[in-house]
């Protein structure tokens, strides 16, 4: 294909907005815990950090660190109920995009 034939592709301000959303979010999941706590939250709507150690195996102060930036870059809320501070997803688009990934084929 010569230069004279390629079409010039244009990418919308809200594509450009939703490609640049879906990369924050991926980059602030790679990590395996990370990915895990997702998971945990998607099964379990709300869960405190010792219950979420529990269940991955990790130290209360990892767990605790990766929820906080987690918590921090938007996509998770916190509520305190007592002594605990229960954790639930913000954003729903956090799973679809993981489900996505999960899905594509792509030798995950």
């Amino acid at each position: 294909m010569d230069a004279k034939n390629i079409k010039k592709t244009v990418i919308d301000k809200d594509l450009v907005e939703k490609l640049e959303r879906v990369a924050y979010i991926l980059k602030t999941v790679a990590h395996p815990s990370r990915l895990g706590i997702i998971y945990l939250l998607e099964q379990h709507p709300r869960l405190s950090v010792s219950e979420m150690c529990e269940m991955l195996g990790t130290e209360q102060s990892l767990t605790s660190h990766h929820l906080q930036n987690m918590r921090l870059k938007g996509l998770l809320k916190v509520k305190r109920e007592g002594r605990s501070m229960m954790y639930s997803l913000k954003e729903k688009d956090i799973s679809m995009i993981i489900e996505c990934l999960e899905n594509c084929g792509c030798n995950m």
